[in-house]
């Protein structure tokens, strides 16, 4: 009795053998046909978007901006910095407001995100991202001119480190009039699970990027967004395409380099806060979990106790201005008629 259930023992354990490599054998495939799926096609939405803007170059690199001349009267410039993992897209909900009420609205696509270049292998950081930002400026024939900064997520750390260029005079940097910041992660560091194990550039990066589709990010993303404020699927579709553009979703891993970036110089970019004599003001969606209210609120007050602050409304989260177009753009406009 006792050798028939050893044999049946190992006659399973054969059958269970033989199965996982079937199922080897046919994920190969699957996976090889899955890497290779194209893109989703641009909706109207982004294809007008991407058609309104243009491109200019740094260090061979394509990068993409949207320029638009708004206010008769203002010579008010402004400039827009995305965050992660989007794209200068983020800031279409408040696109015309801007522009009844400044001269120029600019907004970009940082290397690695939306429709500029994506390159790999590639060491992303923010320090590039700035000079991006210089470039484009100086592009545009702004080098001169005073300029707002409107930033959200990475966008707020890029605008960290330009604010310490011009803070210490720094060849090339932009003159800074004032500076908004929007759910960033300033002064604090709140992540979650995936952009750590991202972050780490371990085994598991590569694979993971390359297995991300549209039904995993959307559900990361939408963990961002509050409950009643979550994008259409619409909406979601056009974040997704976006990332998609360039094979983007190859290089998340290697853009989240920055989450150890700002670790790493956080003396020198809260610094740049803590000194600036810059008009600073922040716009929080307090339902963020990447920055928890009312943890990182009063760490942020703390820190920084003469920057004004705009709270929106409980049920908003990571993407203010998206989830409250109007309340984000009237917080921001109030700011800018404020000094």
């Amino acid at each position: 009795m006792g050798q028939i259930l050893v044999d049946r023992r190992l006659t399973l354990s054969h059958r269970m053998k033989e199965l996982w490599v079937q199922v080897g054998l046919l994920s190969v495939p699957l996976l090889a046909v899955y890497l290779h799926i194209p893109p989703p096609k641009l909706s109207p939405a982004l294809l007008s978007w991407r058609s309104s803007g243009g491109y200019f170059t740094y260090k061979d690199q394509n990068i993409f901006y949207k320029d638009s001349t708004g206010a008769v009267g203002s010579s008010d410039i402004v400039v827009l910095l995305h965050g992660f993992p989007t794209s200068s897209y983020d800031w279409c909900k408040i696109w015309e407001g801007l522009t009844q009420r400044f001269h120029r609205v600019i907004a970009l696509d940082f290397v690695g995100f939306g429709f500029s270049d994506k390159p790999r292998p590639h060491r992303y950081s923010i320090f590039e991202q700035a000079s991006i930002v210089e470039g484009l400026v100086h592009h545009l024939g702004l080098r001169h001119q005073r300029i707002n900064l409107l930033s959200h997520d990475y966008g707020d750390t890029v605008a960290q480190e330009l604010l310490h260029r011009y803070e210490h005079n720094k060849t090339g940097s932009i003159l800074i009039n004032s500076l908004c910041l929007s759910n960033g992660g300033e002064c604090c560091f709140f992540f979650s699970l995936l952009p750590k194990i991202l972050k780490d550039g371990g085994l598991l990066s590569p694979v993971i990027t390359r297995l991300m589709n549209f039904f995993f990010f959307s559900r990361g993303l939408g963990a961002v967004f509050g409950p009643y404020t979550q994008p259409s699927q619409a909406e979601y579709w056009d974040m997704w395409t976006v990332v998609r553009t360039n094979d983007g979703n190859l290089v998340v891993d290697s853009i989240l380099q920055y989450i150890n970036q700002r670790k790493k110089h956080r003396d020198r970019w809260v610094g740049a806060l803590m000194s600036t004599s810059v008009p600073l003001h922040l716009i929080y969606g307090p339902l963020d979990p990447v920055n928890p209210h009312p943890e990182f609120l009063q760490l942020y007050k703390k820190v920084l106790p003469t920057s004004t602050v705009s709270v929106l409304d409980d049920h908003i989260s990571h993407y203010p201005q998206l989830e409250d177009p109007t309340g984000f753009l009237n917080a921001y406009l109030n700011f800018i008629n404020s000094f």
